[in-house]
């Protein structure tokens, strides 16, 4: 899943400077976060049903006069409810590990150095002294440098391509890595803080901006790594994050604060002076590949271009409405979306079609997601569905979904052995999971757009945001002729939506 971060406002300079300060400052803002962290000092995820009360200064006074031990009492006196926030601890110096048929989540609290890619080539430097102090904003932006003026040219082997194999495959070919001698550079990898990705590419529009943050060009991206920041040659900053270990949720609110302290506090401007460090402090990392390794790395950067050249991404803008005029119509915004989705179906297939919409359920504790399911009979009447979609998702919020529950039972089954149980085997139950729909809603003032790829070969990515005054998706899909009409027919619904609200008569 991808994050693209705004611009920041900041006057013209070189491309190379460009990327060093917005890298700078982001780097030393991640570690900030970091730190807060570690030290507990992060502010705690709060659900508030009436933010109006229970994010006011009088509120947060009176929940810091009470002891610590009833303090969440009074928050659940105004409605305000504490979140999990289990997922951050595998935030930063996080990996996940290729392993046969299961891979491993490896986390190692102590790593102190940063990972960053240019041009293939991997360095690490340490951004934390071993007090946990951070570096000098300006001896980073000098490790920054050196990097980009000592990776010139691409690696004619580039192990970046063997993150986006098959597991099973990597896991195998990291085996041989192992065993040539590599074993301290990939523990480097996997314990560094985060990836850093220096991208020598300056992008022209919101479309290269998704593929960038997306996928990128597969050579400068180590996708096994809990979340990589990468910013362009022109300053353009995102983040790519691997997805099982944690949700948006956890990663936007890391995107949050270090857009927000990097752009009111910036800690090195466009004419401040990099520190005089010696270059022994940044390690390159060389690693020793045989034939077979070698063999292996084509044969995954083959497969990943063919995929990558399949995949298509498209903008869209609905500008006749957005959430304010549906506030106002007392309708839920979200539900509207969703409904507008499944009209495009109909209208594209001319059947509706199985969908999923993500739902946190960090109410609970190590509560992760459950599915949302749009599809349904009420969605085939469109004046019920205004009403239902809204009290069904209050439901799957308070842990009333099935999907989680049928997908424990199922690998339980197979975790022991068993005989697959007929229900999974139904071919209603396969139709359910194949999931042409795959949608996604975080709404952040730090975003510019958000987005995932499809789950299936002939199904849609759709991350979208309802705003004040327009509706938005970023839309992927291998089918390009099929997505470029999947928005042609969201146009219309939408359009058809506005009419009926309005008392139009539909055309």
């Amino acid at each position: 899943m991808q994050f693209g971060l705004k611009s920041c406002v900041t006057s013209l300079f070189g491309r190379m400077k460009y990327q060093v300060v917005r890298a700078t400052n982001l780097v030393v803002s991640s570690i900030k976060f970091l730190n807060s962290l570690n030290n507990e000092f992060l502010r705690p995820d709060i659900y508030y049903v009436n933010p109006k009360w229970s994010q006011s200064r009088l509120f947060k006074k009176f929940i810091s006069l009470l002891p610590t031990s009833v303090s969440w009492y009074g928050a659940y006196m105004v409605n305000a409810y504490p979140l999990d926030m289990s997922q951050y601890k595998r935030l930063f110096n996080s990996s996940r590990i290729p392993k046969l048929n299961k891979d491993e989540l490896f986390t190692n609290e102590w790593g102190r150095h940063l990972l960053v890619m240019r041009n293939g080539h991997f360095y690490v430097f340490d951004v934390l002294d071993p007090g946990g102090n951070i570096l000098h904003p300006s001896e980073i932006q000098a490790q920054l440098i050196y990097i980009l003026q000592d990776a010139d040219r691409l690696p004619e082997f580039s192990l970046c391509y063997l993150t986006t194999e098959d597991r099973n495959t990597w896991a195998a070919v990291r085996q041989q890595l192992l065993e040539a001698g590599n074993e301290d550079n990939l523990q480097k990898i996997d314990s560094a803080v985060f990836c850093l990705c220096l991208d020598n590419i300056s992008l022209k529009n919101d479309t290269e901006l998704s593929h960038c943050m997306l996928h990128g060009r597969g050579f400068n991206r180590w996708f096994d790594k809990s979340f990589s920041l990468i910013i362009t040659s022109d300053g353009t900053a995102g983040v790519n994050f691997e997805h099982s270990w944690g949700d948006g949720v956890a990663v936007l609110r890391f995107v949050n604060e270090v857009y927000r302290n990097s752009t009111r506090h910036p800690a090195i401007v466009p004419h401040s002076s990099p520190a005089a460090l010696s270059a022994t402090k940044c390690e390159r990392l060389e690693f020793k590949l045989n034939d077979s390794i070698q063999s292996a790395i084509n044969a995954a950067r083959m497969k990943f271009e063919e995929t990558n050249e399949k995949i298509s991404v498209r903008m869209f803008e609905f500008r006749k409405f957005g959430k304010e005029f549906l506030v106002k119509q007392k309708l839920s915004p979200d539900a509207v979306f969703q409904l507008a989705c499944q009209m495009t179906a109909y209208r594209q297939f001319g059947k509706i079609i199985s969908s999923y919409e993500a739902c946190s359920t960090a109410a609970f504790k190590h509560g992760r997601t459950e599915t949302i399911r749009p599809t349904s009979i009420l969605t085939k009447q469109c004046s019920r569905a205004f009403v239902e979609e809204r009290i069904c998702t209050f439901l799957f919020y308070l842990g009333k979904g099935f999907d989680r529950h049928l997908f424990a039972l199922k690998h339980l089954s197979v975790s022991r052995g068993d005989p697959m149980p007929e229900l999974f085997l139904d071919s209603a139950y396969q139709k359910l999971n194949h999931i042409i729909l795959s949608t996604s809603t975080l709404h952040s003032p730090a975003v510019h757009l958000g987005g995932f790829g499809p789950v299936v070969p002939d199904g849609f990515g759709i991350g979208y945001n309802v705003f004040d005054t327009w509706v938005g998706c970023n839309t992927t899909g291998y089918l390009n002729r099929e997505l470029q009409e999947f928005l042609r027919c969201l146009e219309y619904s939408l359009t058809d939506i506005l009419d009926v609200l309005e008392g139009r008569p539909l055309v």
